[in-house]
């Protein structure tokens, strides 16, 4: 794995990575055999099935909530219990629970037109489940970037195969828990195990694979699932922009920004990344920054690695500290300046490291964004509906969020994903469903049509009709 990808896993060596995949090749493989065999046996689970799965999620999750926060707040060695409830326990079950109060529409067969030379016929598109879908997940958000996807699997009528992140063991075993309770094992297994498991879970050749994690080990999954042919969905990284316009309270700003970063400690795909100021000094946002009151988030840095990653990162840097570090990995947020070619400009930070830089004017702050691969999204503060245009005419990002900061990312029946190094593919809601569904076409045809004047053997009207038709 990339060192340099911060939710990557941690290197083995090459012969312990060797044993580990004979040791555990067959774990996924077994998983995927079994599923197959269920669904052979069993059939794809119907409407009221999925419906009855989704609801079973949900109330397992409801239930275990406390033991889940418990589980990350040990992995993490500090966590916000409020963050771990909202963000880990009840996200996926209102996830699970709008999918199955939608589901019967989303399911619905769509007709599709049919031009008139092939009247009187009937198209409908009609959505199936894939098969068996993979889900690899990250630590930063253990049960949701687990458990999500897997709310759009069930519901498209699949059966579902996740493997967890060995840097959240505790909550690991949590999900192989709920999902055997609530899914029962020829629905859903868990395979845990470290990042030789994962690359043998990435090469497996299921229907449809559901990557989460930095953008590195993103590339090496999509290579892995390619080999099959799989589909995939990535959900990645990248560097999103907060954009702090003339037009914007500073303070309101200043603490939008902050609450974003100080969630899960900054450790977030689509937490604020680097600050872009136009008509605002670096001086007067980190007043603003102090004024705001947010400054020591209440949850770790997950662990060493991961510390000694940022403290790289910020080599070179001009840091301003908001407060003191607490006990631990519990880290203040860091506002920091640097050169735009130093890591901390050009890297993903995924941590309570800030970047702020000075712009000019908006068309500096676009050309900055658009010279970086798109990230999955652009916050933009004091935006006049110009410049909101401007932005979204000038860069590419997976949203443009205007006025606060991550929580667009909990909107149900809102589509999440991104574009080129920060993903593809969209998970949530109904276009989850739909990422996770083949899309079958159905024709009927009628006893006659205008086309069938152009089945062999053709006579001259074919040949005068075609004529005419080039006309």
């Amino acid at each position: 794995m990339n060192p340099t990808d911060p939710r990557a896993a941690a290197p083995v060596s090459e012969a312990r990575a060797h044993d580990a995949a004979a040791d555990h090749a067959s774990a996924a493989a077994q998983a995927l055999a079994a599923l197959r065999a269920a669904e052979a046996r069993d059939g794809a689970p119907d409407l009221a099935r999925r419906r009855d799965l989704l609801a079973r999620l949900a109330a397992e999750l409801k239930r275990r909530g406390e033991d889940i926060a418990t589980a990350a707040a040990a992995d993490f060695g500090a966590r916000s219990r409020l963050e771990t409830l909202l963000a880990d326990v009840l996200l996926v079950a209102d996830f699970a629970l709008h999918a199955r109060r939608k589901l019967p529409r989303w399911a619905r067969p769509k007709r599709a037109g049919v031009p008139y030379p092939f009247w009187p016929a009937r198209a409908v598109l009609e959505p199936v489940p894939k098969g068996v879908v993979g889900i690899m997940a990250p630590w930063n958000y253990p049960v949701q970037l687990a458990l999500a996807p897997a709310v759009d699997a069930i519901a498209a009528g699949n059966r579902i195969v996740v493997k967890p992140s060995e840097h959240a063991p505790r909550c690991a075993e949590m999900i192989a828990r709920v999902l055997d309770a609530a899914l029962g094992p020829d629905m859903a297994r868990c395979v845990q195990g470290d990042g030789a498991v994962a690359a043998d879970f990435a090469a497996q050749p299921w229907d449809h694979l559901v990557f989460t994690g930095g953008t590195a080990t993103g590339r090496r999954v999509a290579l892995a699932a390619a080999a099959n042919l799989v589909p995939i969905t990535l959900e990645l990284g990248g560097k999103c922009a907060a954009v702090v316009l003339p037009g914007a309270d500073l303070v309101q700003a200043a603490r939008e920004i902050l609450v974003g970063k100080a969630l899960n400690a900054g450790q977030t795909c689509v937490a604020p990344d680097t600050v872009l100021l136009v008509g605002h000094g670096i001086d007067a946002f980190a007043a603003a920054c102090r004024a705001a009151g947010i400054a020591l988030p209440e949850t770790a840095v997950l662990n060493d690695a991961q510390a000694a990653r940022l403290d790289r990162l910020a080599e070179g840097a001009a840091l301003i500290p908001l407060a003191q570090d607490g006990p631990g990995r519990r880290r203040t947020i860091v506002l920091a300046t640097a050169p735009d070619d130093a890591p901390l400009m050009t890297q993903e930070v995924f941590g309570p490291v800030l970047p702020l830089r000075a712009c000019a004017d908006l068309a500096e702050a676009i050309a900055w964004i658009a010279a970086r691969p798109p990230a999955l999204a652009i916050y933009l503060f004091g935006a006049t509906a110009q410049d909101e245009a401007a932005v979204a005419a000038g860069t590419r990002s997976g949203a443009i969020v205007l006025g606060r900061c991550v929580e667009h990312v909990g909107f149900s029946d809102l589509a999440f994903g991104g574009i080129g190094a920060s993903g593809q593919g969209r998970t949530h809601g109904e276009e989850g469903f739909r990422a996770l569904s083949n899309l079958r076409a159905r024709v009927r045809h009628g006893r006659f049509s205008l086309a069938r004047m152009f089945d062999p053997p053709r006579g001259s009207m074919a040949e005068r009709i075609t004529k005419r038709l080039l006309r």
